[in-house]
């Protein structure tokens, strides 16, 4: 896997994947950027959330789940010295489906977790505390959500 990342000025970078796609990156105005796009640091939380995302989707497709949405929200903390990596991390997952089984889904993220996420599994390796949650929300056959199915948190 190769992937390049050239500066276009301030604080502002444009990376291109192997693949030959490409996103802006973008610093604050304090630190020379104009805030035009997302933080180096916020696109690690972005890889590492559709990372395991793309898991637990293929995990449910596989289970036969029908997921009409889904959605996994990060929350990260960062250490208050430089350099300021991640100390803290939880993924918590929002999956909307129909009949979903809450032990599929349960089953689905802690595979992401332990087994299949390369992108959480290097971070926590790495000393990073990660920590992943989810939540069941029942939606109708027209679509429509019925209610959220708390799940435990782990």
């Amino acid at each position: 896997m190769k992937a390049t990342v050239k500066w276009s000025d301030g604080a502002m970078f444009v990376g291109e994947s192997g693949s030959g796609h490409t996103v802006i990156m973008d610093g604050p105005p304090d630190l020379g950027g104009r805030n035009l796009a997302a933080r180096p640091m916020e696109m690690l939380l972005l890889g590492t959330g559709g990372c395991s995302i793309y898991d637990v989707l293929s995990m449910l497709k596989k289970s036969r789940q029908q997921v009409v949405d889904c959605r996994v929200e990060i929350e990260a903390e960062r250490a208050d010295a430089v350099p300021a990596v991640f100390t803290r991390i939880n993924l918590h997952f929002l999956v909307t489906g129909i009949n979903l089984k809450e032990s599929h889904v349960k089953r689905a993220v802690e595979l992401s977790a332990e087994k299949y996420c390369s992108a959480s599994i290097m971070l926590g390796a790495a000393g990073v505390e990660i920590t992943h949650s989810y939540a069941l929300i029942e939606s109708d056959p027209a679509g429509k959500l019925a209610a959220a199915l708390p799940a435990p948190t782990g």
